[in-house]
């Protein structure tokens, strides 16, 4: 069943338009979604089925691994130590030595492009100390995001004893699209042939459509028998970036073919609009340690239209004369209303780009003074 809403759980928006859009055709998978980089739904198939995403659950190793990087936490040249335990994985591996080192970038490089378990394993452990720790970190992530369907068991995708992991085509688009917020990651996911081990130990991407879809720029496949084959696909051409996740298909010919019909729908009838860059002026603090708060789309710069109703845009925006501080970043301050022939196509929420401290009574106090005894004119 066709969906075209935008995202309230993970975004915020509202997406309020007619369901004029072209219909998909059949799929081969039992699930699937369309969803713009940014986090808007475009389009769903029973995307709120529980099922196994198999080796694609490395999406949130790597979201942790990348926000990990951007904390300071790591440096793609910390290096990782091969526990037994990680080296015991199995399935798709490097065949990492109990004891034996590489950086993460190698890690990362591994994981992305060979679908490593015992690199996935080793990171999970560096990062957080055991991987049960680590996979606690991935469900509290996963349920910030909004995803409601998802139960992590460990950080490879592999069945554990009488335990699987569990999630929906709908939580990994979420996952993927936060993923996606970390443009470095793209430098491995987009990797078709790359070496490890100062050139010892190749690697071949399992991502296939690398080489036959233009624009495609990853993310993450997965096979066991017990899930079918997986996909979460991301790509982008003119300014718009689109994430396809396919959920048990019955072959890799049929996973492929899923993917590639929805991210064809995709940018067939969907495009990037940016408002005006005028259109969010700062807005004034009273009272606050910064004069004024800048407001942004909740969910990125980029907003995904409808191709049909693209032509006559026009932007309305709801916000204050003035906000009191204290303000927070992230805090909803108004709204942006997209039209197009005076219908509503969407409304995005606007926050607050930075906090705003109130100011105390010694600043209170000191404005007083400075006004008072300011230069006359």
């Amino acid at each position: 069943m066709k969906k075209i809403v935008c995202l309230a759980l993970c975004t915020g928006m509202l997406f309020q338009s007619a369901l004029a859009l072209p219909e998909m055709g059949a799929l081969n998978a039992k699930s699937a979604a369309l969803y713009a980089a940014g986090g808007q739904e475009l389009y769903s198939y029973q995307a709120d089925e529980p099922l196994q995403p198999a080796s694609v659950t490395k999406i949130m190793t790597m979201l942790l691994a990348m926000e990990a990087l951007e904390r300071g936490d790591v440096t793609l040249d910390t290096m990782i130590t091969g526990s037994e335990y990680a080296c015991s994985m199995g399935g798709t591996q490097i065949w990492l030595e109990p004891g034996e080192q590489l950086s993460l970038d190698e890690m990362l490089k591994a994981i992305a492009v060979g679908s490593a378990n015992d690199c996935a394993v080793a990171v999970a452990e560096h990062l957080a100390g055991t991987e049960a720790a680590f996979v606690e970190r991935m469900n509290q992530r996963a349920s910030e995001l909004g995803c409601t369907n998802t139960q992590f068991i460990n950080a490879n995708g592999l069945d554990g004893m009488g335990q699987k992991t569990i999630t929906t085509a709908h939580d990994l688009a979420l996952i993927s699209c936060e993923l996606l917020r970390h443009p470095k990651i793209l430098e491995y996911t987009g990797i078709w042939m790359d070496s490890i081990r100062g050139g010892k130990f190749a690697l071949a991407n399992t991502n296939k459509m690398l080489k036959s879809y233009q624009g495609l720029t990853g993310l993450k496949t997965g096979y066991i028998s017990e899930a079918g084959f997986c996909i979460s696909a991301s790509a982008e051409r003119e300014g718009l970036g689109l994430v396809a996740v396919v959920m048990a298909a019955p072959t890799k010919e049929a996973r492929m073919a899923d993917a590639t019909a929805l991210l064809n729908y995709g940018f067939a009838n969907f495009t990037a609009y940016t408002p005006p860059s005028d259109a969010l002026a700062p807005v004034p603090v009273t009272l606050g340690k910064a004069d004024f708060v800048q407001p942004v789309m909740e969910g990125g710069e980029t907003l995904v239209i409808e191709k049909a109703k693209a032509a006559e845009l026009e932007t309305r925006l709801d916000l204050p004369e003035t906000l009191a501080a204290p303000v927070e970043a992230g805090q909803k301050i108004g709204e942006l209303t997209v039209l197009s022939g005076g219908e509503t196509v969407l409304t995005v929420p606007l926050t607050a780009a930075e906090s705003v401290e109130a100011k105390g009574l010694r600043d209170l106090f000191s404005s007083f003074w400075s006004e008072l005894l300011g230069s006359p004119e």
